[in-house]
């Protein structure tokens, strides 16, 4: 074989390689991507759809009012003061949460309700976090500044 064909096969094999490796890597990645949501992106990218299979996370404001704890099991509703998601949630809330308070849960997307797994709430006076935040100023609600 002449060394131009020889060098072709090397770097075809090699771009192959490269090309098959990459996709088992985004295979297995695929199941471990949580995607972030606001209320109303989650509102405008399914519209209608009433589950998605993946976990996802949903962050926003706690709306006022919409706390409910009984027996160690929590319904809130997360606003980003144009859409509202639903939340249930079964275990002890962080200390921080309450409500008009930036948070973010974790959890699968079911029948239009978020059944969370996971609720972070902020740490201090001053934080929201940035997704949550530039939610809200894409929406147009948000008032103050980004701290991290």
């Amino acid at each position: 074989m002449k060394p131009k064909y020889r060098r072709l096969v090397i770097i075809t094999l090699i771009i192959t390689i490269l090309g098959i490796a990459t996709q088992l890597i985004l295979m297995a990645l695929k199941d471990n991507i949580i995607y972030f949501y606001s209320p109303n992106d989650l509102k405008l990218k399914y519209g209608e759809t009433k589950n998605i299979k993946n976990k996802i996370r949903i962050g926003g404001l706690v709306l006022e009012d919409s706390v409910i704890i009984e027996n160690n099991k929590t319904t809130f509703i997360i606003t980003d003061r144009i859409h509202q998601i639903k939340v249930y949630f079964d275990g002890s809330l962080p200390d921080l949460f309450r409500e008009g308070q930036g948070i973010i849960a974790e959890g699968t997307f079911i029948k239009n309700n978020l059944i969370a797994s996971q609720v972070l709430a902020k740490h201090d006076e001053n934080y929201m976090p940035p997704e949550v935040a530039e939610a809200l100023k894409k929406n147009g609600v948000w008032q103050g500044d980004i701290k991290q």
